[in-house]
């Protein structure tokens, strides 16, 4: 499964701003600590113990905020650490301007003010890289491609055959549960999923080169955004054919696009691989042979441990289908 561009985009974003506040709070927060009381008088501040500690304090949680930003950019949280360090440096400056600890109030007024408005940025900036990391998480926001080739023994003439009837495909190709032709090049298609459920969308073929390719795509309106392909070839040696498949999902929003998600998103790849091995199944034996594990939800029947085949039930299978 690949992450769509939009999401990559947001994380790429996420990081840049983490990583632009935390260059910010290493700046801020290294003279702090290195000169305390130096630091206090240019925010207006009595030089005496209280407040240096108070500032050397400030500046020791702007460095290690800022170098963990730095360090670990992906983690959009120590922007809100930012925020409340903000607050918490108003509440010192809040104070010192109330007990009179600030012998240039007109500095310290200053820096209170840059100080609310760093905490503005702050703020503004967490509340983006929130709804970005909330976006991410969402399974919508996955786009589900898939990329698998298999040679099986049988002409391009014959697997062609065999794809080219839709409905043809639930019987190796484990998530699907219907497939009925409604048109000229139309088709509906009713997927598997959890709890009992299903989803469905309708799809047209755009592209047909009898024997060499078969492209499809849904309609516009369908509950799954979904695209594919095959492709015939002969395999080297005059082995057989040579069958690629691409696949590509984009789950919509909501409950239903983490329903999809769960179907399609998971091992898309190694799904695509396990469909593949069933159609060999079919097209070299006109059956396939599955395992009592795999009748729940696995792949073709494997060998066990003892290198014997487990207990099988079959499902035959004709491989002369008809054209829509």
């Amino acid at each position: 499964m690949q992450r769509s561009d939009g999401k990559a985009e947001r994380r790429q974003r996420t990081k840049r701003t983490v990583r632009w506040l935390g260059v910010l709070s290493l700046g801020a927060g290294l003279p702090a600590p290195a000169a305390p009381k130096a630091t206090a008088r240019m925010m207006g501040l009595r030089e005496d113990d209280t407040n240096s500690v108070i500032v050397s304090a400030i500046g020791l949680r702007e460095t290690a905020c800022g170098a963990s930003m730095l360090a670990w950019p992906r983690f959009a949280g120590w922007i809100w650490m930012r925020v409340a360090g903000d607050a918490m440096d108003l509440a010192a400056l809040g104070w010192a301007l109330a007990s009179g600890a600030s012998t240039r109030r007109t500095r310290t007024i200053a820096t209170t003010a840059a100080t609310a408005g760093v905490a503005a940025l702050d703020v503004w900036s967490a509340l983006r890289a929130s709804r970005r990391s909330a976006a991410s998480r969402h399974p919508y926001e996955y786009a589900v491609d898939a990329k698998r080739a298999i040679t099986v023994n049988r002409t391009p003439e014959e697997a062609y055959q065999v794809w080219r009837d839709f409905r043809n495909l639930p019987r190796f190709m484990e998530n699907l549960e219907s497939v009925q032709l409604t048109g000229e090049n139309r088709s509906h298609w009713v997927a598997k999923a959890p709890a009992g459920a299903s989803v469905e969308w309708d799809a047209q073929i755009v592209d047909d080169q009898p024997n060499e390719r078969i492209s499809w795509r849904s309609l516009p309106g369908s509950q799954v955004e979904n695209s594919g392909s095959v492709r015939f070839g002969a395999a080297p040696g005059d082995k057989g054919t040579e069958v690629h498949v691409e696949i590509h999902y984009t789950p919509p929003a909501g409950k239903l696009g983490a329903l999809v998600a769960k179907i399609f998103g998971r091992d898309a790849g190694q799904q695509t691989a396990s469909d593949l091995r069933r159609f060999k199944q079919v097209m070299e034996t006109g059956e396939i042979a599955r395992s009592a594990a795999s009748a729940r939800g696995g792949g073709p029947a494997q060998p066990s441990a003892q290198g014997q085949p487990t207990k099988q039930t079959y499902l035959t299978f004709s491989s002369a289908p008809a054209r829509s």
